[in-house]
Parts: C-alpha cells; sequence; structure tokens
C-alpha cells in the first residue's frame, strides 16, 4: 500500500520546489500532490534524524545486539521524535537468533482526546494497521499454494482466473509478475479506502473498471496494489476458501499471530485493542479505514506478532508447523527477476518474491513498507544474520515527511548500530571516457513508472519528475536524488549502474536503440524518460498562459462593458456576432472546466470518489472549449479584415492561443480521453 505503498495515491516528490505553476490547475495540482506525500517504496527518504551519523558504508564496531542496548537506544531517539514530530505513538518490535528480542511502546494509542483518559501504546495489546507490509502476508499464501503444487509462478493467471484481465500485451501475466510489481498495470486510486461501514468484496473490486496494462509484463517494475490484490484472489480462488480466512488459518496461526486479522470490521475481541489513527497528536481520532482490496493492505497486528511473523520467516518454529519450507522461503527472499526479462535493470534494486531487496552496508536486508491514511509502517529481516525490525506509527505527524523521516531514522540507525558496513565500498571500473559517454546519454527530464497513463490522472505526472543532468564530466545529478526531497551526485561503478556518492544506494540503466529507456532506482519504482512534447518546460507554460489569458479575458469583458457604457462608446456591431458569441462560451467553458479538473484531482488524490457523471460533464465543457478554437478563429480573421484595432485583434488573436493551448494540453494528457476510470 504505501503512495508509496498500499493505499495512498502516488506522490511526486518536491513538487512545490521543481515546478513553479502559475496558473489555477497546475497549482492546485502541485499543492494536491505536495500535501499527499506517501509511501510504496517510492516514498522519499530524507537524511535519518539522528546526530553526527557515520559516513554510509563506513566500516565501524557493532553495538551488542541485546535487550538492554537495544531498549537503550529505542528509548533515547523514540520519546523525542514522537514530541518534536507530533506524532501520537509507535509501536517496535526486534528479533534476533531465534527469539522476540524486545517489543515497545511509545506515546499513545488513544490521546484521550474524546473525553477519556489517555492510553499508552502497550506493544503486545494494540493493533496497529501495517498497510502494504501486509502484502508480504499476500506472497507468503500464494508461495504455500505454489509449494503444494496448486499455483505455478510461471503460468498464466488466467488459467486460474474465473474472469477475464484487460490485456495490452500478448505475452501472459504469472503470479511471479504479480509478486514482483511487473504485470504492466498502470496506477489504480479509487476504492483504495474506503469509510468505516464500507463493504468489501474483493472478486467485484478487481472486476470493477480493471486498471490499463501499460507495459509489458516482466520488463517494467511499478507499483502496483492491483497486482498484488489479484495475487490474493488467486489464493482465494484456487484454495476454495475466502481470502481473509485462509491467510487466518494458514499464514497467522502458523506464524502463531492469534491477535491479527484481515477482518475488516475487526472481529469484536480485536476491536477494542485497535489504536486510534491521527492526523496528528493534537488531532481527533480518525475513523478505521476500510481498505478495498483486502490482500494489498488489510492487516491489522500488535507489534509482537509482527515479531512472530519475522521469526517464522527466519525459520524459527513459532507455531504448530512452519509457515513455509525452507526452499520455499529461500526463494521468496532471493530476487525473483533476471536480465532474461529486466536487461541491465537486473543489475539495480530488485524484488523479490513479495519482499523489496533493501540491502544496506553489504548486508542482505528484505523487507516491506505500508502506509495507510493514517498509519505509517515498515518491516525489515536479515536472513543471514537472523535478525528482523519492525517499527509502525499511528500519525502522518506535523510535517508531510515527518513518518518517513522517523520510520527511516529508526530502520538505518538499527542497521549502522548492529550491522555496519565490513568494508569500503570499491571504487568503479569503467573508463572516464565511457562513462562521460553513458553519462550524456541518461541526461534528461524522467518520470516514474507508477502512474496513470489511460485517462486524466495523465496530469498528475507533471510533478515529481526527476530532472538528470552530467555534473564534473562524467557524473550525474539527480534532481531530487531517487526516493529523496534533495538532489545527488552519482557516479558509474560498473557498466550502467551508479551508485551515489558518499551514499549506498544504486540505480541500474537500460539503453535500447542508444537511448536510456528505463532507470530502476527502487525494486518497484523505474524511472523512464519523458518524451519532449509531454515535459514541464513545454506543458506548464502552456496551461499557465493559457489559463492566465483565459482568466483575464473574463475579467476584461465586465470592466470593458462598464467602460464603454460610462464613456458612451458604441458597442461592437452585429457582424461577426455569432463568432464572439460562440468564442466566448468556449473561454467560459474552458476555465469551468479547467476549475472542474482542480477540483476533481484535489477530491481523488484525498481519496474521496467522483461520480462519473461528474467527470463526464467536465468533459463536455473541456470538449467545448476545444471546437471553440473554430470561432475564435473565424473572430480573429473577421477583426483583422475589418481592422476593429488593435487593441481588440491582439485579444482575439490571445483567445485564440489560449484556447488552441489549453485544447492541446487536454489531448495530449488525456483530459479527454474515454476512459474516466482512476
Amino acid at each position: 500500500m504505501s503512495p508509496q505503498h498500499l493505499c495512498r495515491p502516488p506522490a511526486p516528490r518536491s513538487a512545490s520546489r521543481r515546478v513553479r505553476l502559475g496558473a489555477a490547475l497546475t497549482t492546485a495540482i502541485a499543492i494536491v500532490f505536495a500535501a499527499a506525500g506517501c509511501g510504496m517504496s517510492a516514498q522519499p527518504r530524507p537524511a535519518p534524524i539522528v546526530a553526527n551519523p557515520p559516513a554510509p558504508g563506513t566500516p565501524t564496531d557493532p553495538a551488542a545486539l541485546n535487550a538492554a542496548d537495544v531498549n537503550a537506544w529505542l528509548d533515547g531517539l523514540l520519546p523525542a521524535a514522537l514530541q518534536r514530530t507530533g506524532i501520537a505513538g509507535a509501536t517496535v518490535a526486534v528479533v534476533d537468533d531465534g527469539e522476540i528480542l524486545t517489543a515497545r511502546g511509545y506515546g499513545h494509542a488513544d490521546t484521550g482526546d474524546g473525553g477519556t483518559g489517555a492510553v499508552p501504546v502497550d506493544p503486545d495489546r494494540h493493533l496497529f494497521r501495517v498497510g502494504s507490509v501486509a502484502k508480504l502476508f499476500t506472497a507468503t499464501a500464494a508461495m504455500q499454494l505454489v509449494q503444494r503444487g496448486d499455483l505455478d509462478l510461471d503460468r498464466n493467471i488466467e488459467d486460474y482466473l474465473d474472469f477475464t484481465l484487460p490485456r495490452r500485451y500478448e505475452q501472459p501475466i504469472t503470479l511471479r509478475h504479480l509478486l514482483t510489481h511487473t504485470p504492466g498495470f498502470e496506477e489504480r486510486i479509487a476504492g483504495l479506502i474506503g469509510a468505516e461501514g464500507t463493504r468489501v468484496d474483493l472478486r467485484k473490486a478487481l472486476m470493477t473498471d480493471p486498471p490499463e496494462q501499460i507495459y509489458q509484463p516482466g520488463t517494467v517494475p511499478a507499483y502496483s496494489n492491483y497486482g498484488n490484490a489479484l495475487a490474493g484472489y488467486l489464493v482465494e480462488h484456487v484454495s476454495g476458501v475466502r481470502f481473509e480466512e485462509y491467510v487466518a488459518a494458514n499464514v497467522l496461526a502458523r506464524a502463531g499471530m492469534t491477535s491479527s486479522s484481515f477482518e475488516q470490521p475487526l472481529p469484536a475481541p480485536l476491536a477494542d485493542r485497535m489504536s486510534n489513527g491521527y492526523d496528528n497528536a493534537a488531532s481527533p481520532a480518525r475513523p478505521f479505514e476500510i481498505v478495498g482490496a483486502p490482500p494489498a493492505g488489510a492487516l491489522s497486528a500488535p507489534a509482537t506478532d509482527m515479531a512472530r511473523f519475522m521469526l517464522a520467516q527466519l525459520g524459527e518454529p513459532v507455531g504448530a508447523e512452519p509457515l513455509l519450507e525452507p526452499a520455499t522461503r529461500e526463494l521468496m527472499q532471493r530476487p525473483a527477476l533476471d536480465a532474461t526479462s529486466l536487461g541491465t535493470l537486473a543489475d539495480g534494486p530488485r524484488m523479490a518474491l513479495g519482499f523489496f531487496d533493501e540491502s544496506r552496508n553489504g548486508r542482505r536486508i528484505v523487507g516491506h513498507g505500508g502506509d495507510t491514511l493514517y498509519f505509517h509502517s515498515h518491516l525489515q529481516i536479515y536472513p543471514d544474520e537472523r535478525a528482523g525490525i519492525f517499527i509502525s506509527l499511528n500519525s502522518n505527524g506535523n510535517g508531510g515527511l515527518d513518518s518517513i523521516k522517523l520510520r527511516q531514522a529508526v530502520l538505518d540507525g538499527f542497521a549502522d548500530r548492529y550491522f555496519p558496513a565490513r568494508s569500503v565500498p570499491t571504487a568503479g571500473t569503467v573508463d572516464p571516457a565511457t562513462t562521460a559517454e553513458h553519462a550524456a546519454l541518461a541526461a534528461g527530464t524522467y518520470e516514474s513508472s507508477r502512474g496513470m497513463r489511460s485517462n486524466f490522472l495523465t496530469v498528475i505526472g507533471l510533478v515529481g519528475r526527476t530532472e538528470i543532468s552530467v555534473a564534473d564530466g562524467n557524473r550525474l545529478l539527480f534532481q531530487p536524488a531517487p526516493l529523496s526531497d534533495s538532489p545527488a551526485l552519482y557516479e558509474e561503478v560498473a557498466p550502467w549502474v551508479w551508485r551515489e556518492v558518499g551514499g549506498q544506494r544504486t540505480v541500474a540503466m537500460r539503453v535500447t536503440d542508444d537511448s536510456v529507456d528505463a532507470i530502476a532506482v527502487d525494486p518497484v519504482i523505474t524511472l523512464l524518460p519523458v518524451e519532449p512534447a509531454r515535459s514541464s518546460a513545454v506543458a506548464v507554460p502552456v496551461i499557465a498562459g493559457s489559463t492566465l489569458v483565459l482568466l483575464l479575458t473574463i475579467l476584461v469583458w465586465p470592466i470593458a462593458a462598464i467602460v464603454r457604457r460610462r464613456l458612451g462608446r458604441p458597442g461592437r456591431d452585429r457582424t461577426g456576432r455569432t463568432a464572439r458569441i460562440l468564442s466566448r462560451v468556449a473561454v467560459g467553458a474552458t476555465v469551468l472546466a479547467l476549475l472542474g479538473w482542480v477540483l476533481s484531482v484535489i477530491a481523488i488524490m484525498s481519496l474521496t470518489d467522483v461520480p462519473g457523471a461528474v467527470l463526464r460533464t467536465v468533459q463536455v465543457l473541456q470538449l467545448i472549449g476545444l471546437l471553440g478554437v473554430l470561432p475564435a478563429a473565424v473572430r480573429l480573421v473577421d477583426d483583422v479584415r475589418r481592422r476593429v484595432g488593435w487593441s481588440r485583434v491582439v485579444g482575439s488573436g490571445l483567445v485564440l492561443l489560449a484556447l488552441v493551448g489549453v485544447g492541446w494540453f487536454a489531448v495530449e494528457f488525456r483530459l479527454l480521453a474515454p476512459s474516466i476510470s482512476y
């Protein structure tokens, strides 16, 4: 789930800093996305909030991984951080060497805003929504059926389904694709999270307005809640048991997770143990969130249960029988796609079967993060060291990145404290001339693979783009850096593999026809080159300037009429009146359409459904504006022919250009696309 994972929509990075929008439409979109910062591994990754952290990759002596040291470290970090960020509560669990080393609660599960007393977080009692971390449970359930022979990782999933999937490519979609976020689907926002009391029907949710397939399966990692939910439905349909019930009996029970559930609403014995979710510690508690596609993020669990799941994934006996056989568990935690489908992107960060490769300090780390509207969680396990950590927060905090910063501070701090680097990263081996050539090919504007391409929400791609430029002759400057809110330099350390200067993050590039066609910056996020016509340098000035002209035109109409009456000047004669009226109708319709898109995008990005009738009405207004180009052109020709004065000719010309500009924008960014499914 997280924007970055389950339930939040994808949030562009650093929009307000990188794009200056002068018109109402683009300004509103920027504000919406700046406010919607969320997690899917596409989350921004600011510097950890720890004092004087060691340089990444610097060999240091590890601290003793024991309960006393971990507790002291967490106690020194989290209480002050919660106070500073306005996050109401946190729950943390750490496992090591086959046991739960510690489970800690900080802040409050109930702040007492409803008149009751404040309730401190109890890591064993209080359930937190774990967001897209739930995808690990869905993947585990699917792998159990693979282990039994009921599902095949590489068989066409349509052989198992009882409905038809939308497909653009002939290549089959497989379970491997679903678990690695490579089935090729575009993003889908509608139905991610519903209000308390919303009824959930997994099959109906998957069949109703499914997202379009925009990439060839296996070739472009692009985070997909829909794809993971499909994996969950395969579990349900093949097993013959409702997904929530199958996971409860075969995953939660085997992991000893007796206080956890995918059910929505929660069963009565667990409902009273659910932590509240908050915007921040000073705000009122929010209602229980209903995830529309349960496999993608509906799990509620206490930290101690999540610790048991980590132990089960490490092969420790925590239930009556193992979660997975050792060979299946190892398969699940290893990269699942290779150069056969990914090409040279396989040299960068990759997905395992459900797990993200989140390795740090030369240590193998697999994990998953997740976000709902109010809860923010992350789980990481160290398979080789037999350790793991889980953290969940029940608030967004005062700032847009507070939950992300705090979560990352805990994860990176744990790695650097207990599993530091054992050696200094080696220098690159690519000769300077080749690197300079590669850098020149990579320079350009890129957008995330996680997005919409078939409908009006294509417009959100205008913000959150990445500019890559050549620096120091053969280095690359990413603005912003991958999964960050600040720029960073990268240097080539192997052919088409680049590492952050002074950091540990790497990216891999794929070249087709002498141009970079994709950059893997994260296991599920790929940067794709932006077509010149859709670049912000072209689109933003066009829509901003056009909108400004149309708004000024509407403002001038009554002023001009008042001035004419007061000065006693005659109005325009009837010649060309029809063209003038129709062009005015087009101007008004276009401005109303732009306002409609702004309000619709704001509602959708706050996960509020917009009726199809409203969107169709906005499209009709947009079409009227586009058709108005013809009478506006007739009006301009008539004004020039009749020599009505330079001011009127200029005005008519500007209106025509503005209508053409908005019309081009509407076509280019799919505002008039037949599909309004989002």
